[in-house]
C-alpha cells in the first residue's frame, strides 16, 4: 500500500506549529515513497514522524536518527531508549563511518558475575531483573558524538519531538499494551513504572489510553540544555546509586563507571556481494561480520533461479547460517578486550573454503567454526542469551547522507528497573555466563569496563557505482543477522521490493532444530527440507522486526516489517 505524504501529513502538522506528535498515523509497515527532504523508516510511525520533522527543517539524516532515538524512549519503551545503547552506521561524502554506542560492564565486575557460590548460573529474577545486568547507557553518548561530526540542527532541536510525546502524551497502542502484559515482571518491576502503564489493579492500561510521562520529559529537557553531560556528570551519582542497590553481588556500578563512559568510532566491515559492497558493524557486534559471511557463502549458488518458492534455497540459507555462527561463537567478542580476526573472517578466499563445506544436496551433520587467517589458537564457544528489546531504524536525508542505527536495551523493558522516566538494559547478560569452559576462555566473558557481543547488525548496501540503494537492520536478538541477509537476498537476488524482502519468512538453525513461521511458505515445505536433513524442525508464531529504506526510481522506499504493522493500532 502507497502512503504519500498530503496537506495534513506529520511533516506538515509539525511545520504548523500545531502538530500533535501523539496522533495515530499510517502504519510503518506500509510503504513510502520518499519527500524531497528524505525519508525515515522507524518501528513506530510516530518516532517516524519525529524524524521526517528533523528532515524538513533542514537537519541532517544523522540529526533526523538522533530525533527517532529519543522518540522511541517515548513511544516504545519496551525496546529501546536512552537507558539502553546502539550502533550508528553512517554513509555519506566521507565514506562510511561507524559509531558504537554500546553499553560497558562496571570497571569492577568478573568473569562470575552471573554464577552462584557453586558455580551455577543465577536464576533468572537475580540475573536479569535486578542491578547485574545493566551496563552503562551509550545511546546518549553516541548521539552526541555522531551530531559532532554530522550534525547540522542545534542539539537541543532534536529533543522536541520526544518531549512532545512524553510530556502531551501519546496514545497506547496494541503491541505496547501485549508487551507490558505478557513481559509485567519487567514492565511492572518498579512503582514509577506501574503508575505510568499499569491501572491500580495491575492490568495495562487499555489500548488507546494516553499515557504521560512527565518524568521523561523533564529528563530530555535536561539533556537537550545541557548537553550528554547531564546524562553522564550531573546525573552519575544518582543513576549509580539506584543501580548498585540493586545489584546483589559482584563488581557494582559507579559514578566513575558513568562519568569515563565513552562512545567509539569503529572500523566498518565491508565485503562484496554480487555486484554490490554490503557494509556493516564490527565487534563488539556480530551482525557485520555474520551477515557478509552468509552472503559470501551464498554467491557461487544461482540463487535468483532457484527463488524463495524452493526447498533448495532455504536448505542453502540454513547451512550458510550454521556454518558462520559457529565462527561468530567462538571469535567475536569486545575487540578492545580479545582478538578477534575480522579481517581473516570476511576474507574471500577463507568465506569460499567455508562456502565449500555446503552441501546443495544434504545438510552437514556437525559444523564447526574455522581457522580463519589471524585467529587466536585458544579460544572456546560461549553460551548465547536472548534479546528481545531491540528497535530498528534507517534515514536518508536530501543530500545523500543515509543512516542505519539500531537501538537496544536488550530484552523487553531491559532489567525493569526505571530511572529518570525510562527503562535501564539488561546487556549485561548478553555476555556468556561462564568466563572459561575446560579452562579456556570465552571471547564473550564478563570484564570490567568491557561491552558484551551483540546480534544487532545495522548494515548499508551500496551498488557497483558506490551509491547507497539500501539501508537496512532488525531486532531480534540472535536472529537479526538472518533477517538482514534473508531481506537483502530478497532485494538484490529476488527483485523484490523492500516491503517484500521484508515480509519474507524467517528461518533459523539454533543447534539441531531450526525454527520458522507458521503460515508461511516454508511450513508448507517441511518435508522437503527434512529430506535434505534439516531434521526437527519448529513452526513458531510469525516473528521479525525489521526496517528498511530502498533507493528506487522514483524515490526512497520507507518499509517496516509486516508482522509488526498489525500491532500498531490503537483498536
Amino acid at each position: 500500500m502507497l502512503r504519500t505524504f498530503a496537506l495534513l501529513s506529520p511533516i506538515a502538522l509539525l511545520l504548523s506549529g500545531c502538530a500533535d506528535y501523539s496522533a495515530p498515523v499510517a502504519s510503518a509497515a506500509q510503504t513510502t515513497q520518499s519527500e524531497p527532504e528524505g525519508a525515515v523508516s522507524a518501528a513506530d510511525p510516530r518516532a517516524a514522524a519525529a524524524g521526517e520533522a528533523i528532515l524538513a527543517k533542514g537537519g541532517s539524516a544523522t540529526d533526523a536518527a538522533i530525533a527517532v532515538m529519543l522518540a522511541l524512549t517515548v513511544v516504545e519503551p519496551q525496546s529501546s531508549g536512552i537507558g539502553g545503547g546502539g550502533f550508528m552506521i553512517h554513509a555519506g561524502d566521507n565514506g562510511v563511518t561507524t559509531f558504537d554506542g554500546r553499553e560497558i560492564a562496571p570497571a569492577a565486575a568478573t568473569g562470575r558475575r552471573f554464577l552462584d557460590t557453586d558455580g551455577e548460573r543465577l536464576e533468572y529474577e537475580a540475573r536479569v531483573i535486578s542491578g547485574l545486568s545493566v551496563g552503562v547507557p551509550g545511546n546518549i553518548a553516541l548521539a552526541a558524538q555522531a551530531h559532532e561530526q554530522h550534525g547540522k540542527l542545534p542539539w537541543a532541536d532534536l529533543f522536541e519531538p520526544a518531549i512532545a510525546l512524553a510530556r502531551d502524551g501519546f496514545l497506547m497502542n496494541r503491541r505496547l499494551n501485549g508487551s507490558l502484559s505478557s513481559r509485567s515482571e519487567r514492565g511492572g518491576h518498579t512503582e514509577a513504572a506501574r503508575a505510568i502503564f499499569y491501572t491500580a489493579d495491575g492490568e495495562p492500561k487499555p489500548v488507546g489510553t494516553r499515557i504521560t510521562i512527565p518524568e521523561l520529559a523533564n529528563t530530555l529537557e535536561r539533556i537537550a540544555n545541557d548537553g550528554p553531560a547531564a546524562m553522564y556528570d550531573a546525573n552519575a551519582d544518582a543513576l549509580a546509586a539506584y543501580v548498585a542497590q540493586a545489584t546483589p553481588q559482584d563488581g557494582r556500578m559507579t559514578a566513575g563507571d558513568i562519568h569515563g563512559y565513552t562512545a567509539k568510532e569503529r572500523g566498518a566491515v565491508c565485503a562484496p556481494y554480487r555486484t554490490y559492497t554490503i557494509c556493516g558493524m564490527g565487534p563488539p557486534s556480530s551482525g557485520g561480520v555474520a551477515v557478509a559471511q552468509m552472503l559470501g557463502q551464498l554467491e557461487r549458488f544461482d540463487i535468483a533461479a532457484l527463488g524463495p518458492q524452493s526447498p533448495e534455497f532455504w536448505h542453502l540459507f540454513l547451512e550458510s547460517q550454521r556454518i558462520a555462527y559457529a565462527d561468530r561463537e567462538l571469535y567475536i567478542g569486545d575487540a578492545d578486550f580479545v582478538e578477534v580476526p575480522v579481517a581473516g573472517l570476511v576474507d574471500p578466499a577463507y568465506v569460499a573454503s567455508r562456502s565449500a563445506l555446503i552441501n546443495p544436496a544434504s545438510a552437514l551433520d556437525i559444523v564447526e567454526a574455522g581457522t580463519p587467517p589471524g585467529a587466536p589458537l585458544a579460544r572456546a564457544d560461549g553460551d548465547e542469551p536472548p534479546e528481545n528489546g531491540t528497535t530498528h531504524f534507517s534515514v536518508v536525508d536530501a543530500q545523500g547522507n543515509a543512516i542505519s542505527y539500531t537501538s537496544t536495551i536488550e530484552g523487553a523493558f531491559g532489567s525493569g528497573l526505571h530511572f529518570g522516566g525510562f527503562y535501564l538494559n539488561n546487556e549485561l547478560t548478553d555476555f556468556s555466563s561462564s568466563p572459561d569452559i575446560d579452562g579456556v576462555p570465552v571471547a564473550n566473558r564478563v570484564e570490567g569496563g568491557k561491552r558484551p557481543r551483540s546480534s544487532m547488525a545495522p548494515t548499508i548496501v551500496f551498488d557497483e557505482d558506490g551509491e547507497v540503494v539500501l539501508v537496512i537492520g532488525a531486532a531480534g536478538g540472535p536472529t537479526i543477522p538472518v533477517q538482514v541477509a534473508r531481506s537483502i537476498i530478497g532485494v538484490i537476488d529476488f527483485g523484490m521490493s523492500a516491503q517484500e524482502a521484508l515480509g519474507l519468512p524467517l528461518i533459523m538453525a539454533f543447534g539441531p532444530t531450526v525454527i520458522t513461521e507458521e503460515g508461511s511458505v516454508i511450513a508448507d515445505m517441511t518435508d522437503e527440507l527434512q529430506a535434505l536433513g534439516h531434521g526437527q524442525i519448529r513452526l513458531l508464531s510469525p516473528r521479525g522486526k525489521a526496517n528498511a529504506l530502498l533507493r528506487t526510481e522514483n524515490g526512497w522506499e520507507s518499509a517496516g516489517d509486516p508482522r509488526v504493522a498489525d500491532m500498531l493500532g490503537y483498536e
